[in-house]
Formats: C-alpha cells, structure tokens, sequence
C-alpha cells in the first residue's frame, strides 16, 4: 500500500493556484513552507480564536475570513497574540487570509514566530474554499497506473484489462473506427476524487498514441480526428479479456454482479473471454449498453427469471396461460 499523499504548501504556492483563480500571495512564515497539508477539507473555526482550539484539526489549511478579522480586531494587542499563538500550534500547515481588511500587525509577527506560512488571496471566503479544495482533491487523490486501454464509449468511461497481447488495443482501435473516443493506451493513470469517483488519463508523453502490434504507433488524433479522442474519463466499467478456454464454464445468463478493485473501489466488471471468431469490439459495446442500461435499473438476466419462475408458479398452481409465454418473449414484462 502506497503512503498517503501529501502536498507542502510550498509546493501549493508553485502549484496552479492561478489558474483555479486563487490568486495566492505569501505574506508571512516563509520558514514553514515545508509544512505538509494532509487533507483536502478547509477548516474555518473562528472559535479557535476564542479558545476552542480542540476543533483545529492537523494538516488542514486553516482560513480566516471576514469574521475571524474584525473579531481579532477588536481584541487588545495581548489577546490577539495569545488567540493567535494558540491557534498556530494545533498543527494547522498554513493559514489563508481571504478578505481585504486591515491585518492586524500580530498576526504576520505570530505567524513568522511559529513558522506558520500566512497566504492570502483576493476572493472571496466561500469562494476561496470552493477553488482550494478543489485544487487539493486533485493533488491529493490516491494515484495508481494500471497496464490497460481506457475508453470512451457512448459516454461509459470502459477499462480494458487483460495480459498483454490479448488484443486490448486492437479491440480499442475498432472501437475508435464505431466513433467512440480513445483515453489511453498500455498505461493509463488512475487516480481516486472524492469517495467514489476515479478519474483516468495518459500520461502526457503518450497521449493520443497507440501502439499496433505489426504496424507500430499510431497518433489516433491525426488519424481520426481531434473528436476520437479525451484527454480524462471517470472510470465506471471493466472489461476484462482473457483466452478462451474450453476447460471453463462460463457465466451464460449474467445474474451476479462483478466486481474489480481499483483504489479501494468495487467497480463494475465483466469477463470477456477472446476466441477466433469473435468480434471483441462488438461484445465490448454492447456490454457497455447492458452497463448503462443496469445504471438505469434494467437488469435483463434478472427480469427474465424472474417472469419465468411467475409462470412456474402458474403452472405449479394450474393457472397456467399458454398464452403467457409473450412475457418471456417481450423481456420478462409483467
């Protein structure tokens, strides 16, 4: 198991914090920017101020909005440093002043002396909280590369999984040629947003790029257009493809629901067994149409037993139509 992510707040001040329109300037505690920021949740507790620091928690950015400064404001020169030193030492990696106020001298001094990076920004405080977090959830999401094709199809984010050589990126490219869109080839980097949503993409050195057994790499953007190709999908459904094998019985009605680990996520899966003869592209699409339609509450194996076994129940009863056999016909629809 890979150790938790962190991000420092020096590398949040080099990070892009521009570009989700955040604006941020160092204003104190310099000698703090090896700080670790541990979660992506921002704490805005002013009652810390006034003497409940249990409700600080380590490793969570702490912000002071318009409140928590008129309130330190009114405070003498004394309560302010005590409130603030207090604060400070409950583990907190920066603070994040996000109003336009006057600061009040302490807090630069206190903030330097406990080496507690002091950061603000222009926007406003909910505003500020939206964007931060949004930038930490990404730094800090779980990562993972998994060896695999991921695609687009019919807006499904479907993972390709399977030993190498079972024809993974062949399927992917009768796929783009049907008009679905191509993520990543062979490597595809997984990372895990909020609690129940993981997020692929390519790395960037072979985004758009696929390689062909027998013919080589292929740039998909040049040969299909800009419209075949994503460069992110939520990952929601895995095809697993493995060699036919006679040995095995295979599942023929698809009543359990399986599931593949992928960061500590159950994500839905099938297993697509590849033999001469079958066309893998197909199986693959019309799979990810069962998977939609499943998401919808359509479950097509489990109707139809259960309309067989209403008629068994008939039968068994002697209330039998031979008429009712357009209900297995038509689906299993009562």
């Amino acid at each position: 198991m890979p150790p938790p992510p962190v991000v420092t707040v020096g590398h949040l001040l080099r990070g892009r914090a521009d570009a989700y329109g955040l604006g941020l300037e160092l204003i104190a505690g310099a000698s703090g920017l090896d700080r670790s920021i541990t979660s992506p949740y921002i704490q805005k507790t002013g009652l810390a101020l006034a003497g409940y620091h249990e409700y600080l928690r380590p490793g969570r950015v702490l912000i002071y909005g318009d409140s928590e400064i008129r309130y330190l404001m009114s405070l003498t020169s004394e309560a302010r440093s005590e409130a603030l030193t207090r604060s400070f030492a409950a583990g907190v990696p920066c603070v994040l002043i996000s109003t336009d106020l006057p600061l009040p001298p302490e807090i630069a001094t206190t903030a330097d002396a406990a080496s507690v990076p002091l950061l603000r920004t222009a926007i406003s405080t909910p505003l500020a909280i939206g964007k931060l977090m949004s930038m930490l959830e990404d730094r800090l999401a779980s990562r993972e590369v998994v060896h695999g094709v991921l695609m687009d199809v019919l807006g499904l984010g479907v993972l390709l999984i399977g030993e190498s050589g079972i024809g993974k990126s062949e399927c992917a490219l009768d796929l783009i040629g049907r008009g679905h869109r191509l993520v990543a080839d062979d490597t595809v980097e997984v990372r895990r947003r909020a609690e129940t949503v993981i997020i692929g993409t390519a790395p960037a050195a072979t985004r758009y790029v696929m390689e062909i057994r027998g013919l080589g790499l292929v740039n998909v953007r040049d040969l299909f257009g800009v419209a075949s190709t994503r460069t992110s999908k939520r990952v929601e459904f895995v095809v697993e493809l493995e060699r036919w094998d006679t040995a095995r019985n295979y599942d023929r009605l698809g009543l359990d629901d399986i599931h593949h680990d992928l960061l500590g996520l159950r994500v839905p899966k099938v297993t697509m067994p590849v033999a001469p003869g079958r066309t893998v592209a197909t199986l693959v699409e019309v799979a990810a149409r069962n998977q939609l339609l499943r998401a919808r509450g359509i479950h097509t194996a489990r109707d139809f037993v259960s309309a067989l076994e209403a008629r068994l129940a008939r039968m068994a009863s002697g209330h039998d139509d031979p008429d009712d056999s357009d209900e297995l016909e038509a689906g299993g629809a009562a």
